[in-house]
């Protein structure tokens, strides 16, 4: 392109002279997407427009060339062959920049690396269910689950009785990936022969197939501390996956799940029961015998207990997982209404109801009945 016929760099990107480094990269950001050959096969106009864009960006995003053009103009890298005293240009190198946080090594961004050879093995969840009981005092359960071991042969080097006979990939000279030029482009692509490993086993492991890991059965011990709740996690460190090449181990996640008590109800670290009590323990007061995770205990009932009244026995609830103390057991008093009545009781209950008239001894019915009053007058 004679330099008669170029048009100014800041022109072609659309900025100002005065523009910022972020503005000149989302620019061209813009203009290389909507220009790039891939999505304009055939087009030459957009072709040369695209080359245009790429070399006014390589010139304005090098700051010892932008201050060259700013003073200078094209003239100032028009030499020998078309090029100046900074030399030609690269047409990928500011498209790999400037797209490499998005396409990752497609365009070649990983020039000269090959990934890394050692990875951290995956983390494994178990569901593990546990009793009410289990869960509020702590206990010890053995898990056993699948999992992908170092292989014992090779010790996880991948070759024959663990010697380290790998060698360098010759298709990719150890980098893992396989260059080729597309157009203005270099494009990398994972190394078929090393499978983007970098090197090559010889003689592989019978026992893993030269995978370096085996998947086995596990069996586990885990510790249950008291407090847990449906849906705690517990991470037993290093108990996942085992590495590859050398990496870390991954970690195990132990999700428990709480089943369902035929008496208690927990809320937060209170333990919540009911209690059916008759109207004459009720109206009298009376003793009674309560369950609690230590065993049962007697309660006191004071006389006129009303149905839906709440009594507290201190710290008989569940010990706080982060060791804050522990609930306490709340008992809700439920009045129970006999069904049938003998004919005995009938009398006395009538009896009972000709001389119960008096106010005092029914202030929540006075009180219900004040407030209807005071509602339709």
């Amino acid at each position: 392109m004679p330099s008669a016929t170029k048009r100014d760099y800041y022109e072609v990107l659309g900025v100002a002279r005065g523009a910022s480094d972020d503005d000149l990269k989302k620019a061209y950001r813009r203009l290389a997407i909507q220009l790039h050959p891939d999505r304009n096969p055939g087009n030459k106009q957009a072709e040369e427009r695209f080359k245009e864009v790429n070399e006014a960006y390589q010139v304005l995003s090098d700051p010892e060339r932008r201050s060259q053009y700013d003073r200078f103009g094209h003239s100032a890298f028009q030499g020998p062959q078309g090029q100046g005293p900074f030399g030609g240009f690269d047409f990928s190198q500011g498209f790999e920049e400037v797209f490499s946080d998005i396409f990752g090594d497609f365009f070649g961004t990983g020039r000269g690396r090959a990934r890394s050879r050692s990875r951290r093995g995956d983390d494994l969840r178990y569901d593990l269910e546990v009793e009410f009981e289990e869960a509020a005092r702590g206990t010890e359960k053995v898990v056993r689950f699948q999992r992908l071991t170092l292989c014992e042969a090779c010790n996880g080097t991948r070759a024959r009785g663990g010697s380290t006979g790998a060698r360098q990939c010759p298709n990719c000279r150890g980098t893992g990936q396989v260059r080729t030029q597309q157009g203005f482009f270099s494009i990398s692509t994972t190394c078929n022969q090393c499978r983007g490993e970098g090197t090559i086993i010889s003689d592989p492991c019978p026992k893993c197939q030269g995978q370096g890991r085996l998947r086995k059965q596990e069996s586990l011990s885990v510790r249950i501390p008291p407090g847990v709740d449906n849906g705690s996690r517990l991470k037993l460190r290093g108990e996942g996956e085992a590495g590859y090449g050398g990496g870390t181990p991954g970690d195990l996640y132990v999700i428990i799940h709480v089943k369902e008590h035929s008496l208690f109800v927990r809320q937060e670290n209170h333990i919540v029961i009911e209690v059916p009590i008759s109207f004459p323990q009720a109206a009298l007061g009376c003793d009674i015998e309560v369950p609690t995770l230590e065993g049962k205990v007697n309660l006191k009932v004071p006389s006129g207990t009303q149905s839906g009244k709440v009594l507290r026995l201190k710290g008989k609830g569940i010990i706080d997982l982060h060791g804050y103390g522990r609930g306490d057991q709340l008992i809700r008093v439920v009045v129970e209404t006999p069904r049938s009545l003998t004919s005995r009781q009938r009398e006395l209950l009538e009896e009972f109801a000709k001389l119960d008239g008096k106010a005092v001894n029914h202030p929540l019915s006075k009180g219900f009945v004040d407030q209807i009053k005071k509602m339709f007058g």
